[in-house]
């Protein structure tokens, strides 16, 4: 592990994710998952979201409609609530997930889309602006 790089990353996981969930994701660790969560944040959030290559907005967009793309729904609601701090509005979102129907298949659009809408839904019950 690089220090400067996890580092680093906890910073911009913190930035995109927030206190609280970074903050529950750290109290759930355990010795099983710990070297995968050290991985993720240096690989992921320490070098990739970490670079300023294209914006965070652009940023979420992409994950949006790859993980969308690739059938990973488990993590669209947690990205949905990262948009509120990444600046990727509502139709951003829409713009991806129409991607992903005509390149990677309507039935994983239209569950992405289900699953922000929810996520959307609860924001809002919650008070928290999306962007």
């Amino acid at each position: 592990m690089t220090q400067d790089r996890y580092d680093r990353g906890m910073q911009v996981r913190r930035r995109v994710l927030g206190d609280a969930h970074v903050d529950r994701a750290e109290a759930a660790k355990t010795a099983l998952d710990q070297p995968f969560q050290e991985l993720i944040t240096e690989a992921a959030w320490g070098t990739v979201w970490a670079s300023d290559r294209i914006s965070m907005r652009e940023r979420s967009m992409l994950t949006l409609a790859l993980l969308a793309a690739t059938g990973n729904f488990a993590e669209i609601p947690m990205h949905i609530r990262a948009t509120a701090r990444t600046g990727a509005s509502q139709a951003d979102v829409q713009e991806a997930f129409q991607h992903v129907a005509v390149y990677a298949g309507v039935p994983r659009a239209n569950q992405a889309l289900k699953l922000a809408k929810e996520t959307y839904a609860a924001m809002a019950a919650e008070g928290e602006e999306p962007a």
